[in-house]
């Protein structure tokens, strides 16, 4: 007579091999959740997470410091930083946030300690759109060869504009116009209301548009 056997299903799951994708595999969210695994990141999922994110955290850098030459020292402060504090990010989902957070507050704790404001920005002409709001691009590094005196000048006095603008003013416009974050994520970075963030912004543009409103109507 035969004979069966009955086997336990958490025996044979518990006997079964688990599977460990490599870094490079992993999703961006469960990359960082790996690396909030254990007392300290893992260094294989820490070392794909800066490979993926360099990228954001030097664009950022870029344009608020482009005449800086110690930028790329700024930016591995900016990863010690996120190396210690990953295991608090409550919300793996808005990493990229916390660390354009990250990476403005280290620059502006570092322009405090300079103490000396240079030209934050380097953006493309603003254009006014149809309901009224300018659009604004990134320029490119150098000049095209297209380029005559008064669109030399008007970056000049476009780079000058932006420097001058408050500080909240300079952080907002960088943090929608070049890293492209949306009103609800400034506002998380900044600490303050959504309604603060638009208010901002708006008032920035608009003193920009009237220091620059010459060269917006081609005199």
């Amino acid at each position: 007579m035969s004979q069966f056997i009955s086997i336990a299903w958490s025996s044979v799951e518990a006997s079964a091999p688990t599977v460990e994708l490599p870094p490079n595999k992993l999703s961006n969210h469960d990359l960082i959740l790996r690396c909030q695994e254990g007392d300290r990141p893992d260094r294989a999922a820490f070392a794909e997470l800066l490979r993926r994110y360099q990228p954001h955290v030097n664009k950022i850098l870029y344009h608020l410091a482009p005449d800086w030459q110690d930028r790329a020292d700024l930016a591995q402060e900016v990863w010690i930083r996120v190396y210690r504090n990953i295991a608090r990010l409550q919300e793996a989902a808005k990493f990229r946030s916390w660390l354009s957070r990250i990476t403005t507050n280290l620059f502006y704790d570092e322009l405090r300690k300079r103490k000396r404001v240079r030209p934050a920005l380097s953006l493309d002409a603003p254009r006014i759109l149809h309901d009224g709001q300018m659009d604004w691009e990134i320029a490119a590094d150098g000049p095209g060869p297209d380029e005559d005196l008064t669109t030399r000048e008007f970056y000049d006095r476009l780079r000058e504009a932006i420097a001058e603008l408050p500080e909240v003013f300079r952080t907002t416009i960088v943090l929608r116009e070049i890293d492209g974050l949306a009103y609800e994520e400034i506002a998380e970075i900044t600490g303050v209301s959504l309604g603060t963030v638009k208010s901002r912004i708006a008032r920035a543009r608009q003193r920009l548009q009237l220091q620059l409103q010459k060269y917006l109507d081609g005199e």
